[in-house]
């Protein structure tokens, strides 16, 4: 049921330069294990006054959520995010001292991961300043310029946080998803409060009718407490939890609709705007299927809690939004593929029971993001598909797109590092991902979110979230499979979509090294892997080795006391592919809890620390940071004598705290606590 796909930014694929500014400056910032770069948005300028008045109004709705994926974090985030702003802007403090600058650093990444967990291991950050430091640091601010609750002093203020910060065994993990544990018990996320893992299981079970062939998506926009012994929902609305920020989205999305390209697209915000108002499940079912039926609208946006990754029994999801209008040239490429989504679908390597008789809907298109919100930023996907109810993609089809100005700054922003030629195994490898690699890049990408997320059906009476913990790594899994199954197909030289026999290598090759190996470099010693992407490629690549050692059509081989991966046999590679992807298909259409949690426990969360140490020092030598964030764009109207927009400028000037400060200030919307 999940969709967004992240890009393993570290690795280089491509020399692009022809396709963008070769003035522009992608590189703003770098500490800890982030790099933030800049985007552009190319096309903006030649799109109409009404498209982009919309655009501003709908990038407007997007910002205001902001502080709703913090609170979403933990409890606590907001909080220490402002708590440490004030630090930041008017402590009275060494500022050339090392404790200043890990301070400085801190309060960076937790800009990067909407709070004090890591955005991607989900690990709370561990201070490299002193608990002395950040005593005298907020003792030092005017108490006007804290979030102090009503009564409370500074001292509790200090009291309250310092633990939180410094204590490593409070707050932990942001989502927890080790096997045998209460996974809600011990995980620091806002969604629950004071309810176990089996009560939340229980609540929602009791609501489900297995008979319903339309569910809602139960609890998707909620949060679960307990209160006076009784297990209740408190949902997020206009008028309830979250509501002074949903109350101001709702603001910029009436001004939205006003503007709306057509009447379609007008009654489409307009039912978001009923769905904010009330907190409807089966009013978003209907937001949603207007939405995956707009075809014609150039600009389009995702606003709302959406996925439910940060969930670790995948029901609730987290505040996301992104702006976005069509490529219209590279949309071409996803039109081919969506197309002949039927043949694909009939040429699977999936059982015949598991195969959509009939595939409805499937649309797919290429986009430039305006910008990037709540929980999609500031790291963000680079393709999405959605819905994610299984019943609105069966009866109704999805929309999937590729995030083509993000896949080229990071393509721009990685560039002549060294990567490739540090951890490939020969100049064939390394020639084969400069020449195919941002092609075979996208490709996949478009294949993994129109077609692999697309594909398959569950049969009558399966719980779609009967998979619970296991679900999000095995979706992705499944179509990260499918996208990796047909690049090596002949069908795909026959609509031109890839040029030759061998461009598909690229990905292949680039896929199983970053599984097996160099995705490593994002997890800290003595760690397992815990986010479900990671999980994902660590399962397909371990899988896919394992089941080719007999045969060494792939095979870890050394080279001047260093590792590689070598791939002997591409074609092999793919079938084996195909036979994962079978089986994947299986347990998610039979919703086989067993086998999900055997595939995972056995290939995706265990790290080999000889092989871990040994890609983390070559790593650390290249200076490299393993994930990417980004700065958006800085859009501003211009108004005629009459007090209407003539036009909306767009700029790229903005530094990372400078845009992190402002959004504080301008997009401030919810109380400390909630």
């Amino acid at each position: 049921m999940l969709s967004a796909l992240f890009c393993f930014s570290a690795c280089s694929t491509s020399k692009k330069a022809e396709q963008a500014d070769s003035d522009f400056n992608y590189a703003v910032d770098q500490f800890a294990d982030i790099q933030i770069l800049r985007y552009q948005v190319p096309g903006f300028d030649k799109l109409s006054l009404k498209q982009k008045e919309l655009i501003y109004y709908l990038n407007e709705a997007a910002l205001q959520g902001r502080d709703i994926i913090y609170d979403q974090n933990c409890k606590h985030n907001l909080c220490i995010r402002r708590t440490m702003e004030a630090i930041y802007q008017y402590g009275q403090v060494d500022k050339t001292s090392k404790d200043w600058k890990e301070f400085e650093t801190y309060l960076k990444r937790v800009w990067v991961s909407n709070g004090i967990h890591h955005h991607y291991a989900t690990d709370k950050f561990v201070p490299g300043f002193s608990k002395d430091f950040f005593t005298k640091a907020v003792l030092s601010v005017n108490q006007d310029s804290l979030p102090l609750s009503d009564g409370e002093t500074v001292q509790e203020l200090l009291d309250k946080l310092a633990p939180i910060i410094f204590d490593p065994k409070i707050d932990a993990k942001r989502l927890n998803q080790t096997d045998g544990q209460d996974l809600i018990l011990t995980s620091a996320n806002n969604y629950y409060q004071g309810v176990t893992q089996k009560e939340a299981e229980d609540f929602y079970n009791a609501l489900k009718d297995p008979k319903d062939n339309t569910p809602i998506s139960y609890g998707l926009n909620s949060r679960l407490v307990k209160e006076n012994g009784k297990v209740t929902e408190k949902v997020w609305k206009a008028d309830a939890l979250y509501g002074q920020a949903i109350t101001k989205i709702i603001y910029w999305l009436e001004k939205a609709s006003q503007v709306a390209e057509n009447e379609k697209q007008a009654e489409i915000i307009q039912k978001l705007i009923e769905y904010y108002k009330t907190g409807d499940l089966k009013t978003f079912d209907d937001y949603s299927i207007l939405w995956v039926e707009d075809l014609n609208s150039r600009v389009d946006f995702v606003n709302g809690f959406i996925e439910t990754y940060g969930d670790p029994i995948g029901l609730k999801a987290s505040w996301e939004s992104i702006v976005n209008f069509k490529n219209e040239e590279a949309t071409k490429r996803t039109e081919t593929i969506s197309n002949n989504a039927q043949w694909f679908e009939d040429h699977s390597p999936v059982a015949k029971e598991f195969k959509k008789e009939k595939v409805k809907g499937v649309t797919a298109k290429v986009i430039n993001v305006s910008i990037l919100a709540g929980d999609c930023y500031p790291t963000t996907p680079i393709g999405i598909n959605l819905p994610n109810a299984n019943w609105i993609r069966r009866d109704h089809g999805s929309k999937s797109v590729t995030i083509e100005n993000i896949t080229e700054a990071y393509d721009k922003a990685t560039q002549g590092t060294g990567f490739n030629e540090e951890f490939m195994w020969s100049d064939v490898e390394v020639g084969l991902v400069e020449k195919y690699g941002f092609l075979t890049d996208n490709l996949h990408t478009d294949l993994h979110e129109c077609l692999g997320h697309g594909s398959g059906k569950l049969l009558p009476g399966v719980d779609p979230d009967g998979l619970k913990s296991y679900g999000s790594t095995i979706e992705e899994a499944r179509a990260d499979l499918f996208g990796l199954y047909y690049l090596a197909d002949q069908r795909m030289i026959d609509l031109k979509l890839v040029p030759n026999k061998e461009a598909y290598k690229a990905e292949y090759y680039k896929y199983l090294m970053n599984g097996l190996m160099t995705q490593l470099t994002r997890i800290s010693p003595g760690n397992n892997i815990e986010e479900s992407h990671m999980r994902n490629r660590a399962l397909i690549a371990r899988w896919v080795y394992e089941k080719a050692t007999p045969s060494k059509a792939v095979e870890f081989r050394k080279k001047d006391g260093k590792t590689y991966v070598v791939i002997n046999d591409y074609q092999k590679v793919r079938t084996l592919f195909g036979e994962l992807l079978a089986e994947i298909q299986r347990i998610r259409s039979t919703g086989d809890y067993k086998a999900a949690q055997k595939l995972i426990e056995t290939y995706a969360v265990k790290v080999d620390p000889i092989l871990h140490k040994e890609i983390l020092e070559r790593y650390k030598a290249l200076n490299l940071a393993p994930y990417k964030g980004f700065v958006n764009p800085v859009y501003t109207p211009e108004f005629d004598k009459n007090g209407k927009i003539k036009d909306v400028k767009v700029s790229y000037t903005e530094g990372y705290a400078e845009q992190h400060l402002r959004y504080s200030k301008q997009y401030k919307t919810l109380p400390t606590y909630n």
